[in-house]
């Protein structure tokens, strides 16, 4: 069974899903740095190149995001087109069949033009965000996809005639023009569930498409609900056990929104009270670091050596300590399935994406490297929810796939670039560090309950609570009726801190 653990601070709330008491996911959302992924924005188009087909729009970033013309709509495209092309009625099939073919953005786009455009990937690296007038708005059982009119069903829904009844049902009620995706939560559902959560999702494109009206260019427009409510969306049903938060307010929050999309699961939301942090309550602190080393060891007593560069990801499978307790076939096909299951988990954990190539230990027996492919392909069907293509085993063990890119890695997230070794390894970002700090300074709190504490921290985390986090101190005063002094000392190494309590 799974849960879904919130931890809520006044600088930070951080979201982990577990299986087994295992961490399969976790996400992070900071009030001074937002999400831009699936966000709409009135964008300005800066600068077309026809030699790549790309054009650069301006969204209020400081990178601009990139368009290509893959992820130029088809209407939009022929509307534009239309600008430049005189049509005649009798040729508009005819155009638009052309239109496929030979699409030219600098005949869609010109520097200048105001266009709404949706943040399809997080900026990384030196790239600006990808963005796409392809639009998708998700749902708890459907992905409204307003200017595509197609209707597609989850892979996961595998029984035929109930991918049938689903259809029917959205086709009856589904706008013109329009196109949904139909999730794997829809399965079973009834048709009052799903017109449900079809209006709601019509609703909020008229938003949206009226917004885009009145906004100023570069302006966002529209963004996701907060991280916690996104999660409890996409992942809460049959299978998860609990949603445990440690805030009162938050879990109210989330009583009201499970209460309006799925009222059959409220009993499910739950308070954590107790005097520790939830994440070590739950053993998650301890998995976050495990998620950013380079080795991943299997309980049987394998491992995974996991290197990730900008272009892919590469996974080598070792047995190490494992010798089995029959031959060695039987040792190397044991060891890969456990690390076939361990591959989809860490890739889940550290957020991977993009090209993977997975080195598993070569097997002798060609029905065991089938067997293996398919037991792989069962595990990420099952357990990931993200689009994934993988191709068969090749003779020497190797698995090459692609899995979709979805935000940064959690190496992105919670490091920086080492100024000493300028990139060869890792350190804690001083927002991570800052973050740890201040969890740590919250539990002192807790255990001493003092009326005056003075808070002493390196000058480098000192500078980033006063400048970033300095309501969270605020916060912490109110709700432990202590007053809180911060002072800067160099002598104290990273993430070291001292208090003195008055």
């Amino acid at each position: 069974m799974k849960k879904i653990l919130i931890n809520h601070e006044p600088w930070q709330i951080r979201i982990a899903i577990t299986r087994n008491e295992e961490l399969q996911n976790i996400y992070f959302s900071t009030y001074v740095l937002k999400t831009l992924e699936r966000s709409f924005f009135k964008g300005l188009v800066i600068k077309v190149l026809p030699g790549i087909q790309t054009a650069f729009i301006d969204i209020g970033q400081e990178k601009a995001g990139f368009l290509h013309i893959s992820e130029i709509d088809r209407e939009l495209a022929i509307q534009s087109m239309s600008k430049y092309i005189q049509v005649d009625d009798d040729d508009e099939k005819e155009f638009e069949k052309k239109s496929k073919q030979k699409r030219d953005i600098s005949k869609i786009l010109k520097e200048g033009d105001s266009i709404l455009v949706q943040v399809s990937k997080e900026p990384m690296y030196e790239k600006g965000a990808k963005l796409t007038t392809c639009f998708t708005i998700p749902g708890r059982f459907l992905v409204l996809m307003p200017n595509i009119p197609r209707i597609g069903v989850s892979k996961k829904i595998e029984d035929r005639e109930e991918r049938i009844r689903l259809k029917n049902i959205i086709k009856n009620y589904l706008p013109e023009s329009m196109g949904v995706i139909i999730r794997t939560t829809s399965e079973g559902r009834g048709e009052k569930a799903l017109l449900k959560d079809l209006n709601y999702l019509v609703k909020e494109w008229r938003t949206i498409t009226a917004a885009f009206d009145k906004a100023k260019q570069r302006e966002k427009i529209h963004e996701d609900l907060d991280l916690s409510l996104q999660i409890v969306r996409d992942h809460l049903d049959d299978d998860v056990e609990a949603v445990i938060t440690d805030n009162k307010e938050n879990q109210n929050s989330i009583y009201k929104f499970v209460k309006k999309i799925a009222p059959e699961y409220t009993q499910k939301i739950k308070l954590y009270e107790g005097k520790s942090n939830i994440f070590e309550y739950y053993n998650i602190e301890k998995q976050i670091e495990q998620g950013l080393e380079q080795k991943a060891f299997l309980k049987s007593g394998g491992s995974l050596i996991i290197e990730t560069t900008e272009a892919m990801t590469v996974i080598d499978v070792n047995t190490s300590k494992f010798t089995g307790k029959a031959n060695l076939e039987e040792t190397i096909f044991k060891t890969n399935l456990e690390a076939a299951e361990e591959v989809v988990r860490q890739l889940k954990l550290r957020n991977i994406g993009g090209l993977i190539v997975i080195d598993f230990i070569d097997m002798a027996i060609p029905a065991n490297r089938q067997k293996l492919f398919q037991f792989f392909e069962k595990i990420l069907r099952e357990r990931d929810k993200f689009q994934s293509v993988v191709l068969k085993i090749s003779e020497f063990g190797i698995v090459q796939m692609t899995r979709k890119r979805s935000g940064k890695t959690l190496i992105q997230q919670l490091t920086s670039r080492c100024p000493t070794c300028r990139g060869l390894g890792f350190i804690k970002s001083i927002q991570s560090e800052s973050h740890a700090v201040l969890r740590d300074f919250k539990q002192d709190l807790l255990t001493k309950k003092p009326k005056e504490i003075i808070f002493i921290i390196p000058p480098h985390i000192f500078d980033y609570i006063t400048s970033a986090e300095y309501n969270a101190i605020l916060s912490l005063e109110k709700s432990f009726n202590c007053k809180i002094t911060l002072l800067s000392e160099s002598s104290l190494g990273a993430a070291e801190y001292k208090i003195k309590i008055k």
